[in-house]
């Protein structure tokens, strides 16, 4: 079967995130904000040629399994018209959506996704730091894409796009959009809450391009308090090697030395970051439920 090339859109892309990061250095430096740490923005920059370099292997991988899903089977014959490009913006973004909020949900996936929220800095630079292992799975919450209809090549594109669009939301230098724009687009603001640590920021705003998911699923927090950046426990370290393989590592000890029943070590996968088979877990939600108490009291 012959798989016609299509353009990564993330390639031509290269040059306008270098040049807008060399601006934001310049930008952050004249505005007198926190420091710019050129340490931390060197493995996220390394960390996102990695994961551009896999890509172009994986690519072909995920385009192959897409054609052979479509092959096999599609509800609707869904052809490239204006309409269609709408109506996969929707859907891509939505299948975004659940791809990343069960990201943050079940740790198999967080093994890969933790990479992109280990730097305890927000700028640019932030948003190349990508996994290096979670192309290899994680498309699979696209493939209800394939089955009703849409073409392999429309779903990757709109995921490059997608991708694209939230670059520039990994920044400090804007404040607020318009208040219209902010109700339904993923913003700067809306993805600050995203990538902070702070309780009530938690496992929030998951969106790709449009906010309304979150809106519509409960998973809504606007920003507020200042965001603390990184993670609950922090991986201190500039190595990309073990930002890219530390919670791998984690995960699969885990699951194959602690001493617990089958069912137990197989939760280890599918529970949340933080789950222990003990009782003695501390997860996101749970401190979000301290911090929602506390706020009550005081109030």
């Amino acid at each position: 079967m012959h798989i016609p090339e299509i353009p990564n859109l993330i390639h031509y892309a290269i040059p306008f995130f270098v040049l807008t990061v060399v601006l934001e250095v310049i930008l952050t430096v004249k505005v007198k904000l926190d420091e710019y740490e050129f340490k931390d923005a060197g493995t996220s920059i390394t960390m996102g040629l990695g994961n551009v370099a896999i890509g172009l292997f994986t690519k072909g991988i995920i385009l192959s399994v897409f054609y052979f899903i479509y092959n096999f089977y599609h509800l609707f014959e869904i052809s490239f018209t204006w309409w269609a490009w709408v109506l996969i913006l929707f859907a891509e973004d939505l299948a975004y959506y659940w791809n990343h909020r069960i990201a943050h949900e079940s740790r198999l996936f967080w093994a890969s996704h933790v990479v992109h929220h280990s730097s305890q800095k927000y700028n640019l630079s932030t948003a190349l730091r990508q996994t290096w292992t979670g192309s290899f799975y994680t498309f699979i919450f696209w493939t209800p894409l394939i089955l009703i209809g849409f073409h392999p090549i429309m779903v990757l594109v709109q995921m490059s796009i997608s991708l694209i669009y939230q670059y520039w939301i990994h920044t400090e230098l804007i404040n607020k959009m318009p208040k219209w724009f902010e109700a339904i687009f993923n913003t700067p603001s809306h993805h600050r809450v995203h990538h902070a640590t702070n309780p009530q920021y938690l496992d929030r705003n998951h969106a790709g391009i449009l906010i309304i998911w979150d809106r519509l699923f409960g998973t809504f927090e606007p920003e507020v308090e200042k965001p603390v950046y990184g993670l609950v426990t922090n991986i201190e370290t500039y190595n990309p090697i073990k930002i890219a393989f530390l919670e791998w590592y984690n995960l699969l000890k885990d699951v194959f030395t602690t001493k617990t029943s089958f069912i137990n070590k197989f939760k280890y996968l599918i529970k949340p970051p933080g789950w222990k088979h003990d009782g003695t877990s501390i997860l996101s939600t749970d401190l979000r439920k301290d911090w929602e108490e506390k706020n009550k009291t005081n109030v």
